[in-house]
């Protein structure tokens, strides 16, 4: 991919757009050309919203013609996970049940985006209403990995991840509620980063589980990722799970020397269907942070080996809650039925797919009388004792280091029909939700066959300085980056 304005780190890009070196409205028509050149062949996108990014574009550039101050982000092209509301702009959640649907005003997070001088150039593909690890769970079609097309980007947020990873945005905001962050941003290759649970708002994200989820950044960089973040992040009296933290303040590597790095026993990769090459890059991660000074500190979380009952047990059963909304009534899809409870039953059982069905099914069945105890408020006892349990880990170390995936990205289909396995998939990235804790995925190699390996880091709560911190020195110590894909070829 020739170089562009697009390529150029977010902090130039706002520069000079402030300094009126660059346009806004010119940087909106090169995104715009490359998702009109790159999106048939890796569906990324669910809309593009060229008409509202070249008004936001032109109010950019206005600014600076008036000599007024420009945000931080300002005429950076952005892409919106298809959960998050943007005004005026359709949001479908990936679902056939939200047809027609316009939200009427903003999230939280789009107004601060915008108020920061981006432009919002459409809305990308996820699993339906984010329940999945792979983005082939949409009602409108798979998400490709860009390094391998016949492959999946990850999922929930795999739109977010190609997108940026493509090189058709430079950043993307997605969510995720056991990992469809970070996951999708180590198969794509990225930086993906879960922010500590009340850091940003979720006004405006459509619920999954939401004592879970958390809308993140997705970038190419850790100086990238953490230029939005501090963008999105603080107090918001529309989400009253908000919570005051630092906010964050510069990104550069963090010193190693003294840096005490946990090692989990839980969360090392194993099993038939770990990849050895992933071990291997944790390893190489590992030797190159003991060689610049850093202490690796073997350590247990024993709570951590029921992070994928727990979850599906936690997320199910508030989902089942959640998505009850969607009854074909209010907005969306309606199959006319002779009584209102037919009206209920054909438009969910036309609008939602087979995926978001057995969550429901699974949720509701935790929650009723005579098996909650048995098993969903077993589950929250569990999930108690995991957060004390990385409370007491992170008294002993700084950062946790792990693999962020057990496998680079898996071929479209491979997985499609076995639950269980792709419910496996966030077996490293469950417990940082369930813990409320902060977690970023950076680049860490190739595997032999050219495919992204992705590291993960953990911090403490309210923490997320040090995800980014170390995130960054593991790039300047081992030289794992993003690097473009490819051309796209047909899958």
């Amino acid at each position: 991919m020739s170089s562009s304005p697009l390529d150029a780190p977010v902090a130039e890009i706002a520069v000079r757009v402030g300094r009126g070196e660059w346009k806004a409205a010119h940087l909106v028509e090169l995104a715009l050309a490359r998702i009109a050149t790159l999106d048939p062949a890796i569906h990324a996108f669910l809309h593009v919203s060229a008409d509202l990014a070249r008004r936001q574009a032109e109010a950019v550039d206005g600014r600076v013609t008036r000599g007024e101050a420009v945000g931080p982000l300002a005429g950076v092209p952005v892409a919106i996970k298809d959960n998050i509301a943007v005004a005026g702009v359709p949001m479908t959640c990936a679902s056939k049940i939200l047809a027609g649907y316009v939200p009427p005003r903003d999230a939280t997070v789009v107004t601060r985006v915008v108020a920061a001088g981006a432009c919002i150039v459409g809305k990308t593909n996820l699993d339906e209403f984010a329940m999945g690890s792979s983005t082939e769970n949409s009602a409108f079609g798979r998400t490709c990995n860009p390094y391998d097309l016949a492959r999946v980007p990850g999922g929930s947020s795999g739109g977010s991840a190609a997108a940026v990873a493509a090189g058709m945005v430079p950043l993307s905001l997605g969510s995720e509620t056991g990992g469809s962050i970070r996951q999708p941003a180590a198969l794509c290759g990225i930086v993906g980063h879960k922010p500590t649970y009340g850091r940003v708002s979720r006004s405006g994200l459509t619920a999954f589980a939401s004592s879970l989820d958390q809308i993140g950044p997705l970038a190419r960089t850790v100086e990238d990722a953490a230029a939005l973040e501090r963008v999105i992040e603080g107090l918001d009296a529309d989400d009253g799970t908000t919570r005051r933290f630092a906010l964050l303040d510069g990104d550069a590597p963090a010193a190693m020397k003294g840096l005490r790095v946990g090692l989990v026993e839980e969360l090392e990769v194993t099993g038939s269907g770990a990849d050895e090459e992933v071990r291997a890059a944790v390893a190489s991660v590992r030797a190159a942070l003991e060689a610049a000074g850093a202490t690796t500190v073997r350590l247990s979380i024993p709570a951590a080996r029921f992070g994928i009952p727990v979850y599906y047990l936690v997320a199910t059963a508030e989902a089942s809650s959640n998505l009850a909304r969607f009854d074909g009534v209010r907005y969306g899809l309606r199959v006319p039925g002779d009584e209102l409870e037919a009206l209920y039953a054909k438009s969910r059982d036309a609008g939602f797919g087979a995926e978001v069905k057995r969550r429901i099914l699974l949720g509701t069945f935790a929650l009723s009388a005579g098996y909650a105890d048995a098993y969903y408020k077993r589950a929250l006892a569990v999930q108690v004792r995991l957060r004390t349990e990385f409370a007491d880990a992170f008294a002993r170390c700084d950062v946790l280091l792990s693999a962020t995936s057990p496998f680079a990205a898996f071929r479209a289909g491979e997985k499609a029909d076995d639950p269980l396995a792709m419910y496996l998939c966030d077996v490293l990235t469950v417990t940082a939700n369930l813990a409320g804790t902060p977690a970023i995925s950076v680049p860490g190699g190739r595997t032999r066959s050219g495919l992204p390996i992705g590291l993960q880091l953990w911090a403490a709560d309210g923490r997320d300085d040090r995800c980014f911190a170390v995130g960054a020195a593991i790039r300047s110590l081992t030289g794992a980056a993003y690097e473009a894909p490819p051309a796209p070829r047909s899958a």
